[in-house]
């Protein structure tokens, strides 16, 4: 999925001639979103209430406070939000991240679900991994599946192995059928009703004093998942903000970048990269020398300010290309930065490439916004005369 997110920056980076069709995929953004119509290709949302009823003919990328998908995909599934509902069956793998996150329709493909609590209620084909803080599993599973969690319960007929890693309880409802063999680690051993049959046997670890190398590193993986979910979610309120509330200024943004000259952007990008990169080495001089501690310190307030406002409006960029190479409008409004955004953050998960990538946007914003600030404070003389 970043692969194709990290083409189609490049495909919007490239002039608006050069497109000799529209891609098939839609893009919808709002405060409270609800998709209706289907639309042929893969589907991207994004707002502050998302409900899909339409088919989904390709992938479906949501994010937003809260995500329901309630019709079928053909496709792939991303759901990302603070509570997040799969109703309806998805074709391929899917991928929820959420504070609260419910599966209640099967998944012919693998099964990724992270969150505060994961309620699994119908099988997928393949393999599952879960990680929350509390998790059931009510209908089994196709493939083996690994958990990690405090509270786990599991129920159903799971047709291969079952891993569980739980620092609190682990509990088998009545008639549960692993075909596999259950491997789990927990403080005390798990009273397993006699109507339970495991076929492949039993293999217990006490975990009662000191976690595991296994618990650790799925405890760490569910921090970084949370801290990631809310660096994204921050960024995307700030983007929004920021797009709405300076909607000139970021249009602007937008405009330079896709009606600017070659020679005017490499220019922009070299004076955003002499910024980002020399200041650094000065403010590390000044803080050398006991007469510059007091400039450097404004300084580092001033150079961190535009270094995130940089960042954001890279998201917002790219919110504004869409607009302009899918959508066909000049105008930016706020979900075009929040769109922009979610696009950068998933970005920016691409080992190096995306790295890269953001950082040349960086550079780029970081010298327009110093370029439209410079023109604002010392305007041109004849427009000086014409106000005058």
């Amino acid at each position: 999925m970043q692969r194709i997110l990290l083409a189609a920056l490049v495909l919007l980076l490239l002039p608006a001639s050069t497109f000799a069709a529209r891609a098939p995929s839609s893009f919808s953004a709002g405060r409270s979103l609800i998709v209706a119509s289907s639309s042929p290709g893969n589907t991207y949302v994004a707002g502050a209430s998302v409900v899909v009823t339409a088919p989904v003919s390709g992938d479906l990328s949501a994010a937003g406070g809260s995500v329901l998908a309630t019709a079928p995909v053909s496709g792939d599934a991303l759901l990302l939000g603070g509570s997040v509902s799969s109703r309806s069956r998805v074709a391929g793998d899917l991928r929820a991240f959420g504070g609260g996150v419910t599966i209640e329709e099967a998944v012919a493909g693998d099964l990724v679900a992270l969150g505060y609590s994961v309620r699994d209620v119908a099988p997928a084909h393949g393999s599952v991994f879960i990680a929350a803080v509390n998790v059931a599993v009510e209908s089994g599973s196709g493939g083996p599946i690994t958990v990690y969690g405090n509270d786990v319960s599991l129920a159903g007929t799971f047709e291969g192995d079952v891993t569980v890693v739980a620092s609190g309880r682990l509990s088998l409802s009545a008639s549960t059928t692993i075909r596999g063999k259950l491997s789990y680690q927990a403080p005390e051993p798990v009273l397993i009703p006699l109507s339970v049959s495991i076929a492949g046997g039993i293999e217990y670890t006490d975990a009662s004093f000191l976690p595991s190398a296994g618990t650790s590193r799925a405890l760490g993986f569910v921090s970084m998942g949370f801290f990631l979910l809310v660096r994204i979610l921050g960024m995307l309120i700030l983007a929004g903000l920021l797009a709405g509330l300076f909607p000139k200024l970021a249009g602007e943004v937008a405009l330079h970048a896709d009606a600017g000259r070659p020679r005017e952007i490499l220019l922009s990008m070299l004076l955003g990269f002499a910024v980002l990169v020399a200041t650094p080495v000065l403010l590390l001089l000044l803080f050398l020398t006991f007469v510059g501690i007091g400039l450097a310190l404004l300084l580092t307030v001033l150079y961190a300010l535009v270094a995130l406002l940089a960042v954001t409006y890279s998201g917002i960029l790219l919110g504004g290309l869409f607009a302009r190479r899918f959508f066909g409008r000049d105008a930016l409004f706020w979900h075009d930065g929040v769109l922009g955004m979610f696009a950068l953050s998933l970005v920016a998960l691409v080992p190096v490439v995306g790295l890269f990538v953001v950082f040349l946007l960086a550079v780029f914003s970081a010298g327009t916004l110093l370029q439209i600030f410079f023109h604002f404070a010392f305007p041109h003389e004849e427009h000086t005369s014409e106000m005058l």
